[in-house]
């Protein structure tokens, strides 16, 4: 039976109370802990840099998923990586040398994702499918946690998955923004193999159950 992953959001985790959240998804069945790191320039927003995500590190004893929504991401690889992060996802809008950047993020010996925004089609990866080791479907637009799942999503898991599974490519399928118990059974049923819970995690009276309930669901069919 195919495993799937679960990857609590620390940005929706109460910041005033960081070293609790962390040590609360430490002591959960999530699998990694997903890090969104945002400039300002690329999403609006603005999070936090690479001696927080050092920071969480020391505190994590979950992978650390580092989700990189900026500009020139390769001028922070390696920083990044040296700061702790086991997956180091960027954007493919970002990245006008996109085989360079998958490259470089492997040869800091972290796993290599790419994130694809809601409008960019799964079809743009088709070259570099067999490099990477995950692909992260954004389903809502990127720069904010809290907003709604865009259900378009689905049918583009549908045809990553083929892509992958066709082109035999061992890339994981993330899914990034409004992911909960209301849709987590589905998403694994279209093929997905990560899901990045924030709101629905930290913002639930028991966010360990909540986890372990993500972590119960098993999809129909076996990829």
């Amino acid at each position: 039976m195919r495993k799937h992953i679960v990857a609590p959001s620390v940005l929706a985790a109460d910041f005033t109370r960081l070293g609790e959240e962390i040590e609360m998804v430490n002591q959960s069945e999530a699998d990694w802990l997903h890090v969104d790191v945002m400039d300002g320039r690329f999403v609006p927003n603005i999070t936090f840099g690479m001696f927080v995500v050092e920071a969480m590190h020391k505190l994590a004893r979950k992978p650390l998923d580092v989700h990189l929504m900026i500009l020139e991401p390769e001028k922070y690889i390696e920083a990044f990586r040296k700061a702790g992060a086991h997956v180091i996802t960027v954007h493919y809008e970002a990245c006008p040398h996109l085989h360079r950047t998958i490259h470089q993020i492997r040869e800091s010996g972290a796993m290599a994702g790419v994130a694809l925004n809601p409008h960019t089609p799964v079809a743009v990866l088709e070259d570099v499918i067999e490099d990477l080791d995950l692909v992260c479907l954004m389903s809502v637009n990127p720069g904010f946690g809290g907003q709604k799942f865009i259900y378009q999503t689905m049918p583009k898991i549908q045809k990553l998955r083929e892509m992958i599974d066709t082109r035999n490519s061992k890339a994981l399928i993330e899914i990034d923004g409004g992911v909960g118990l209301q849709n987590a059974e589905s998403l694994l049923q279209a093929g997905a193999d990560v899901l990045v819970a924030g709101n629905s995690v930290f913002a639930a009276a028991d966010p360990r159950a909540t986890i372990s309930a993500l972590k119960a669901f098993q999809p129909v069919f076996d990829f």
